[in-house]
């Protein structure tokens, strides 16, 4: 029998689809290739990673954005039999020396600009001997660099029995945590598990994806995976487009018109940056049919734009580094079909049904499970093929967040009567005022529902006699001067929640802090706000 591993992803669209494209955006210009010569390069970097010694049981890290050869890395280390190791390159300093010391990477794949210059200025504290710039050269540096195009013609393309033999239980990525309650954690992916996630995301239920598809993931390559994409859009061998270094709203318009991108995935704030880009510019994006949303909710009227004047499809997902990216998707079900489109927009808003392959529960603080009623509260545990089962040297992180075979999320929800997930709130932001939960998140997503308000963020801020109260921090549109009484009374029509659920103040901001990946910081942003309410 086969084992599960990474070997069929390649094998299927080099033989299958050779002449499909590759296209890629990086600091030198567009890289536009095919599969054919994807799988020759591949094949030759396997062969340069074996002269340099590492295969099975090395740790391969990569520090860099969304190109082809970060895409042709993602394949080479795990079919060399070495693990990738994917690292953040918006994490701060002591972070990044942390990450890549816990998990002693053999060598580092490194981005040329900002990326090389911050594993320079950390050389000394890093325990990797040799650095790959992923570039045409090197800049005059000490650090003992090559530069990948050196590397690649330094191998020579392998013929399949060639390769080495690989097993589904051997440890194929390996991703850290975002670290926003502490120290970011490490979680190991073995080749069966990206086998399965891959395929799960690749299905209808998953994230959809066809060989008539061309594929943006504007998410992170350094992030879980890119939500898969890499994986999954390789394996149904679909046109990719990579959109580079730190990519701005024209750049992605410049792809999606030149490349005729139909279906990517991000974070909210890339779209309405992309949408307001389009006011501002004009731009055509009549060949992209749907957009996955993470990280966060998308505001309804951002969606609503989307698919009022550009008939584009905005698909809410929700998951985590423990479960490999995606974990649900929201999309109504069949016999939803006759409903009207407010009734519809009602399930999209929320996180979906789990995806193909997960088990799930939500246990309240007793330890008892919910009812599926879409108002009883609990935290989300889930389990199946592509959640990890421990993270990485952090046995005290285990016993906190696993329990017989279940990883307990930390995400605060409700599941209706047909199995949609809606995320309330991250344990640890969740507000409890005498006694009461208010959903931070209910409250973002209703703020940034207002035509006025860009981005919200509402945390807990202690209280001298309810122990916390909600405070928001809200970016104003350009030209807009909404007001705290405004807001209030906006919030009561949305939500016609009792006036205790709102927030006691409301403050305008130029920004909200956000993690490296692109969420909220709601730490960062506890420790900017020097407040204790009181009744006086």
């Amino acid at each position: 029998m086969s084992n599960l591993t990474l070997r069929p992803f390649f094998w299927r669209p080099t033989n299958l689809f050779p002449e499909k494209r590759i296209i890629s955006r990086t600091h030198g210009g567009i890289t536009d290739y095919t599969y054919d010569a994807f799988g020759t390069r591949v094949r030759s970097l396997v062969d340069a990673l074996r002269d340099r010694g590492l295969g099975p049981g090395d740790r391969i890290g990569t520090f860099g954005w969304n190109h082809h050869r970060h895409f042709e890395t993602y394949f080479a280390a795990p079919l060399s039999g070495a693990q990738l190791h994917t690292i953040n390159v918006q994490l701060g300093d002591d972070d990044i020396v942390h990450i890549v010391g816990d998990a002693d990477d053999d060598i580092l794949f490194i981005d040329p600009g900002d990326p090389f210059e911050t594993i320079e200025r950390l050389w000394s504290d890093l325990p990797v001997d040799e650095v790959v710039v992923m570039d045409e050269s090197v800049p005059e540096t000490d650090v003992n660099a090559v530069a990948y195009a050196d590397l690649l013609a330094d191998g020579k393309p392998i013929g399949d029995d060639a390769f080495p033999d690989l097993t589904e239980d051997l440890p194929g990525g390996m991703c850290y945590t975002s670290g926003t309650t502490g120290r970011p954690k490490g979680v190991e992916y073995t080749q069966k598990m990206i086998y399965a996630h891959a395929m799960m995301a690749m299905t209808p239920a998953g994230l959809n994806v066809d060989e008539r598809d061309v594929v943006m993931p504007v998410v992170p390559m350094f992030h879980v995976n890119a939500w898969e994409f890499p994986y999954a859009a390789t394996m149904a061998g679909a046109t990719q487009v990579f959109p580079g270094p730190s990519p701005g709203p024209a750049d992605l318009l410049e792809l999606i018109e030149r490349a005729g991108v139909t279906l990517s995935a991000g974070v909210p704030t890339v779209w309405i940056n992309l949408l307001e880009h389009v006011d501002e510019h004009g731009g055509d994006l009549s060949s992209l049919e749907r957009i996955i949303i993470g990280g966060s909710a998308a505001p309804e009227g951002v969606m609503r734009r989307y698919e009022d004047e550009f008939d584009v499809t905005m698909e809410h997902a929700w998951g985590m580094t423990e479960t490999m990216s995606i974990g649900s998707i929201s999309r109504p079900k069949a016999s939803m079909g006759d409903w009207d489109r407010s009734r519809k927009y009602e399930k999209r808003k929320k996180q979906g049904t789990l995806s193909p392959g997960l088990e799930m529960r939500v246990v309240n603080d007793n330890g008892d499970e919910v009812a599926w009623d879409g108002q009883a509260v609990g935290e989300l545990w889930v389990r199946g093929p592509s959640v990890v089962p421990e993270y990485y040297n952090r046995p005290d992180a285990n016993e906190e967040d696993f329990e017989d075979g279940w990883l307990k999320t930390g995400d605060i929800v409700t599941i209706d009567e047909d199995g949609y997930i809606e995320i309330v709130d991250r344990a640890k932001d969740v507000i409890k005022s005498g006694g009461e939960w208010i959903s931070s998140i209910e409250l973002e997503n209703a703020l940034m529902a207002h035509d006025e308000v860009v981005e919200a963020a509402v945390v807990g801020v202690p209280h001298e006699k309810w122990q916390e109260r909600p405070l928001a921090c809200v970016v104003a549109a350009a030209g807009s001067n909404v007001d705290k009484d405004e807001l209030l009374t906006y919030l009561d029509d949305e939500l016609d929640q009792p006036d205790w659920w709102y927030p006691d103040e409301i403050r305008t901001v130029e920004s909200i802090p956000k993690t490296a990946t692109g969420k909220f910081d709601k730490m960062r942003l506890r420790d900017q706000i020097d407040t204790v309410f009181s009744d006086e």
